[in-house]
């Protein structure tokens, strides 16, 4: 039977593979019939994920991409591929008045320098097939909404998504799309700091029109679309995944 989402015959990289949303795009591509490369700085993690996914043909290349000499291993070690996925990040809340360079560095270096750099080397060392997509795990803080505390976090992902217009007009000559994801709040490890601000879990999901959290697989199956044939005519979009909270 036709199915315009299969991803049957692809391979896909996967950063940030080692928990939370990277885990769960790599495991539903897997059963979507990709075969998957995992990537991450946690050996062990990313064997725990590697156990997780459906099919064969996966393997996993250790690297932290927040160093340009993993960036550079990492796009030698990858085989061609049909699409990437950069999820890796890190969000830590800081208010305007203490922003110091070190954070500020931190946080731009490993959620926006390192997923570019990394697109840079992949495509330089064409391991990027022609009509692949590529994914970045945005946010809608700082493409269409933020909160105090967010606003290194909002830059690094706002970054992103400006980077995303151009790239995906520069990559079209060789029919490469490239997309952002832009979630809402989505439960995961790394939203586990906010637990502390959420003492009434009904209260927070008052605040979605959809009345509920989010949840890994409401980015991965948007994932699946993006990386899918279904979304061939799709390049250039910042895709809001965020049950309708943009909207209040």
């Amino acid at each position: 039977m036709f199915n315009p989402f299969s991803l049957e015959g692809k391979t896909i990289l996967v950063t940030g593979a080692s928990s939370g949303i990277g885990r769960g795009i790599a495991v539903d591509c897997s059963k979507m019939g990709a075969k998957i490369v995992l990537t991450g700085r946690d050996e062990k993690r990313l064997t725990e994920t590697l156990q997780m996914l459906e099919g064969e043909g996966h393997f996993i290349v250790i690297a932290d991409i927040s160093k340009q000499e993993d960036i550079e291993s990492l796009a030698m070690q990858c085989p061609a591929v049909n699409g990437c996925v950069f999820s890796a990040g890190i969000a830590k809340l800081m208010p305007v008045k203490f922003i110091d360079r070190t954070l500020l560095e931190e946080i731009i270096n490993v959620n926006e320098m390192a997923p570019i750099l990394l697109l840079a080397q992949l495509y330089r060392k064409k391991k990027l097939q022609n009509k692949a997509s590529v994914i970045y795990i945005a946010s809608l803080s700082g493409v269409y909404k933020s909160k105090i505390g967010e606003s290194i976090y909002a830059a690094s992902k706002g970054g992103i998504a400006g980077f995303v217009k151009e790239a995906a007009l520069e990559l079209s000559v060789k029919g490469i799309r490239v997309n952002t994801i832009c979630p809402a709040f989505i439960q995961t490890e790394m939203t586990k700091m906010y637990e502390g601000a959420i003492t009434n879990v009904e209260k927070q999901e008052d605040l979605y029109p959809l009345k509920r959290l989010g949840v890994t697989q409401d980015v991965s199956y948007a994932a699946v679309y993006l990386l899918s044939d279904a979304s061939s005519w799709v390049t250039g979009v910042n895709l809001p995944v965020d049950g309708g909270y943009c909207l209040t």
